[in-house]
């Protein structure tokens, strides 16, 4: 692959204090193998640009709808809807809006571009002991591109993370995994028939890939989303914990508190969120659930 070749980035975020240690550049890619039912960020799911819609922001101008090349759009009850047959997601609208009620997310990035943006905080990466995640959506949807983003921050003594769901071919993932400091491993459910249901795709290869993992010796931390009704019961963190001591690369599990901060993100896309009135466990029920994992010999931090 030439450097002059682009990565699809729904979202770059600067000076996190999350998804590693110290302060991070967290890189957002587009592209996901699974369909979770508590997924915070949708918008990364599809490898492919997409359009949101902020009715709120909305001033009925209407240049949108004269400019839709498609006729994708139209205005119904001071609102506008979009034809997700027809639009192809060109952005010609979202340019036209003058208020940004029409956005496109995902956004084709070159290597040098990018390396650029994440150097600019190198002081920060360097004091704190932090550096660069690679998070979305999936990593290895876009792993050439993803595998030389990490090699050139290595290049700049920048330390590298990535946050994977392991549903990955393991000869692609391993080489990512050259060039990673850090990894952050989701594990959601151990029961394969659940994993299934919730996220569409067996954990089969995911467990699969955790063990192999585990032989490479790269520092590893479990993280775990945790939803009431799905993956927030006592025998699925056990389950998950008795796995997790079996490989010796894990010391460390994040059990990360399911909310609600997504739902909004389901409407931008017309999208239906299938966890409507589920409501986040209170701080005394993680707690418990934290000191059932510490039980079995882990560091456990709640959040990530």
């Amino acid at each position: 692959m030439s450097r002059a070749e682009k990565g699809l980035i729904s979202e770059i975020q600067r000076y996190s204090i999350h998804d590693g240690p110290g302060i991070r550049t967290v890189v957002f890619v587009k592209g996901c193998p699974l369909r979770c039912q508590w997924c915070h960020n949708p918008e990364s799911q599809r490898p492919v640009p997409e359009l949101l819609y902020y009715p709120t922001k909305c001033s009925n101008f209407r240049k949108c709808l004269e400019i839709c090349p498609l006729g994708a759009l139209t205005e119904a009850g001071g609102k506008i809807q979009i034809d997700r047959s027809l639009c192809n997601n060109c952005g010609d609208c979202s340019q036209a809006c003058p208020t940004g009620a029409l956005k496109i997310v995902g956004e084709w990035m070159g290597l040098d571009p990018l390396l650029a943006k994440i150097k600019k905080d190198l002081p920060f990466y360097q004091t704190s002991g932090g550096g660069v995640t690679i998070s979305g959506g999936e990593p290895a949807s876009q792993p050439e591109f993803v595998a030389q983003l990490l090699r050139e921050c290595q290049r700049n003594a920048i330390h590298t993370a990535i946050e994977t769901c392991g549903y990955v071919k393991w000869e692609v993932l391993s080489h990512i995994l050259n060039y990673t400091n850090l990894v952050l491993y989701d594990l959601k459910v151990m029961d394969p028939e659940k994993h299934k249901a919730f996220t569409g795709v067996s954990n089969e290869l995911i467990v699969h890939n955790a063990q192999r993992l585990a032989q490479q010796r790269i520092p590893t931390i479990i993280r775990v989303p945790v939803v009431p009704g799905y993956t927030a019961s006592n025998e699925n963190l056990e389950a998950i914990a008795r796995f997790a001591a079996t490989l010796n690369s894990v010391e460390e599990i994040h059990l990360l508190p399911y909310h609600r901060l997504g739902e909004a993100k389901y409407q931008k896309l017309d999208r239906e969120y299938k966890l409507e009135g589920i409501a986040p466990l209170r701080e005394e029920e993680l707690e418990t659930l934290a000191h059932l994992v510490e039980s079995y010999g882990f560091r456990v931090q709640i959040g990530g």
